[in-house]
């Protein structure tokens, strides 16, 4: 049987082992992948997605400082609507009574002209 190293120096096998190694580890090496030139890049895809995230987090706090504008607006209303209730109140005792001093004064009046038509 021959063989390629009958009378090859210990450097030649030396030299051939570590070409052979070498090789070996080059078919082992991951290759680079072809990537189809329509197919939009990872950089663009995240800047994308960047941009889609941004907008939503700027259109969730408008809406947050909106509803604090409203929840502000709705104490100011009920408050409001408070003080007026408050006030129709004042002005519903104030009109019985002076409608019951009303009912007293004409009671009182017509007691009077009673005990007048009475005497004659």
């Amino acid at each position: 049987m021959s063989n390629d190293l009958d009378g090859a120096s210990y450097a030649d096998r030396q030299k051939r082992a570590a070409d052979a190694k070498t090789a070996l580890l080059a078919k082992l090496r991951p290759k680079p992948t072809v990537t189809s030139p329509e197919a939009p890049s990872r950089a663009a895809l995240k800047a994308e997605e960047l941009a889609r995230v941004r907008e939503a987090r700027a259109d969730a706090k408008v809406a947050k400082v909106e509803a604090a504008a409203a929840a502000v607006e709705a104490a100011r209303l009920a408050a409001e609507a408070d003080t007026a209730a408050v006030l129709d109140a004042k002005r519903g005792e104030r009109k019985e009574r002076k409608a019951l001093t009303k009912v007293e004064a004409k009671a009182k009046r017509d007691a009077k002209y009673a005990a007048r038509q009475a005497r004659r």
